[in-house]
């Protein structure tokens, strides 16, 4: 299709334009000026990361589907950045976060399960429409893949697909859904992780832990900080790719195995090797913060984690195609509706039990984006609280593809199918 050739098709000059946007963003962020104070004041440094290469995709700028780096920076640049984020964690302190993490998690899944029939219901009482079809043209079967992408991920967006079996033409409808969507929930939780003291209040939640785990992850910093060598940077850069490497080798022999020996486990995402590289990047990580890797920290480790985080974020942003709106707007409908009961029922759960915004934030994100965005937004309450999101997404892989399953069923039985 000619007409949707962007502008810039070569993945260099690409990635050039990002690491500009991105140096620009950092640059003005830090800036002293008044009008760039109140600007970033109101709009935090993240989502402009995370939109202005949206918009570049969204006018024809560049193309985040043709483009190669969203793969690059998701398979390399991620599990380097959680192995240099989860060298320096204070595991004991992680663990005394308690189970209100767990519990906004389980709340964000059940959302989404209860969501999308809701959804399917009062968006098809209002456009009966929405209700019919036939075989693999029906639209419950279209939306029970998005119900395994927003669970789990990838991996069980692909499993939904072959269990309900939507035609090809609807499941393309379906991921510019799932893509919008999701994305514009994340911006919205990027912009309140700048001010999580407002929400908590409402909450009456009591954040003392999380900002305590902060604090000493801080003050361990403060105590190991030196400025850095070259020879430190090369190690830190050797540590987390290194590691990198070894997880996708390892990724590379259990993935097919189990793929082939234990077809059964496929239903957890065993057989996707992204999920064992963000496992194995993470528990790699985790080891070594047991060890005297733990000081690099003080040579900038989560410096350099940060930095791949923010062109992962820019990668994704870039996936981001905001007139896909136009093809089918009464599946964005339910799209949208679907994503409000998912935030509201998480919201009651919230207030119930007086959880903190940010397992709100981390809890939602783990569910609807998986591995690649719940660290960006744990990240951005506070660096160091990154593999907090890792650990809670990771339950999304094992949850997705039983909670999209049943969620199918319920769309099927509204759907009258």
């Amino acid at each position: 299709m000619e007409e949707n050739t962007p502008l810039l098709t070569n993945d260099a000059v690409v990635f050039g334009l990002l690491m500009a946007i991105l140096a620009a963003i950092f640059a003005t962020s830090a800036s002293d000026k008044p009008f760039w104070k109140k600007f970033y004041g109101i709009v935090p440094t993240v989502l402009l990361c995370y939109f202005i290469p949206a918009l570049a995709n969204s006018f024809g700028l560049i193309s985040g589907e043709s483009s190669g780096l969203y793969k690059v920076a998701s398979r390399y640049l991620l599990p380097a950045s959680l192995v240099l984020f989860t060298i320096s964690i204070d595991i004991k302190g992680i663990l005394k976060l308690g189970p209100k993490a767990l519990t906004m998690f389980l709340a964000g899944t059940l959302g989404i399960m209860l969501g999308g029939p809701l959804a399917l219901m009062t968006v098809g009482f209002l456009f009966p429409e929405l209700l019919g079809g036939s075989g693999p043209e029906e639209v419950w079967r279209g939306l029970s893949t998005i119900a395994g992408s927003w669970i789990g991920g990838g991996a069980n967006q692909t499993a939904m697909l072959e269990v309900f079996g939507p035609s090809p033409a609807l499941f393309s409808q379906m991921i510019a859904v799932d893509v919008l969507v999701a994305n514009l929930w994340m911006a919205v939780l990027l912009y309140w992780a700048a001010k999580p003291d407002k929400i908590d209040k409402i909450f009456k939640a009591d954040s003392t832990k999380i900002y305590q785990l902060r604090d000493k992850i801080e003050e361990f910093r403060k105590g190991i900080m030196k400025i850095p060598t070259l020879t430190d940077t090369m190690i830190i850069l050797g540590v987390g790719f290194g590691v990198t490497g070894i997880a996708h080798l390892i990724a590379d022999f259990v993935a097919p195995y189990i793929g082939e020996n234990y077809p059964n486990l496929k239903q957890y995402s065993l057989d996707s090797a992204f999920f064992w590289i963000v496992v194995i990047a993470t528990t790699a990580g985790l080891l070594l913060s047991f060890t005297k890797a733990r000081k690099l920290e003080g040579a900038g480790a989560s410096r350099m984690g940060s930095v791949l985080l923010y062109v992962l974020v820019a990668t994704i942003g870039m996936q981001m195609d905001l007139g896909a709106v136009l093809d089918n707007p009464l599946l964005f409908v339910v799209g949208i509706v679907w994503m409000l009961f998912h935030i509201l029922i998480m919201l009651i759960v919230a207030y119930i039990i007086k959880a903190p915004f940010f397992y709100v934030a981390v809890g939602s994100q783990a569910n609807v984006g998986g591995a690649a965005s719940a660290p960006i937004v744990a990240a951005a309450f506070d660096a160091s609280l990154a593999p907090v999101g890792v650990l809670l997404a990771v339950l999304g892989y094992a949850a997705g593809t039983y909670g999209a399953y049943l969620c199918g069923l319920m769309m099927q039985a509204i759907s009258g199918g």
